[in-house]
């Protein structure tokens, strides 16, 4: 199993951002272990795990990062954008505050990010109809405004998990090919310069470390 873990086209960094507890390590457990965790307590400090999808033949392999939102773990989230192709923008749609904050997490990811990163603002939570308090439409207008893609999710009932994270990593896959095959025509730019990230050692680019 660990073998066929190694095989993979293309390696890509996903960030996952936003207040604490709007459900991020949540939808990184059910995308990557389908696991989901009532008694889950905030995160400390980075943690990260793996998971590969098929796109177009290829095997692409998700590096998906999760932080800590509170304000003081702030610091370590400068170094955590490094290398990051794309990042899912998390709220939870029955509590506004955390809407609100998105615009502060998306200034800080402009200012940390690069500049190409592919962005999704994520509204975690849909399973809670009767206390919805961020509508659809004003979400999709926000994302529209800010040239982001959009999606609601739910980390409890699994609710659209599988393709947030799909749609994400194969619209970087497009655009990531794309400049690939660009690079080729019009100059001798290796296509891994623009495709991939590192890790430090192979037990790292399978989670080793992960909580």
């Amino acid at each position: 199993m660990a073998g066929k873990d190694d095989e993979y086209d293309y390696l890509f960094k996903v960030v996952l951002i936003g207040d604490s507890g709007v459900g991020k390590s949540n939808l990184l457990s059910r995308f990557t272990r389908n696991e989901f965790n009532l008694e889950s307590k905030s995160t400390i400090g980075v943690e990260f795990a793996t998971r590969s999808i098929q796109v177009d033949s290829k095997t692409i392999k998700a590096q998906i990062w999760d932080t800590a939102g509170q304000e003081r773990f702030r610091a370590i989230t400068s170094a955590y954008y490094r290398g990051a192709v794309g990042a899912l923008l998390v709220y939870d749609l029955a509590k506004h505050v955390t809407y609100e904050n998105v615009n502060v997490w998306l200034k800080e990811l402009r200012d940390h990010a690069d500049n190409n990163i592919v962005v999704m603002l994520v509204g975690n939570k849909s399973d809670l109809r009767h206390l919805r308090a961020v509508s659809t439409e004003d979400a999709k207008k926000f994302a529209a405004d800010n040239n982001l893609s959009f999606i609601e999710t739910s980390a409890l009932d699994s609710s659209n998990v599988e393709l947030a994270f799909t749609k994400i990593l194969t619209e970087i896959y497009r655009i990531v090919s794309n400049k690939a095959l660009e690079s080729s025509e019009n100059s001798n730019v290796p296509s891994s310069q623009v495709v991939s990230i590192t890790p430090t050692s192979k037990d790292e680019a399978n989670g080793g470390g992960c909580c």
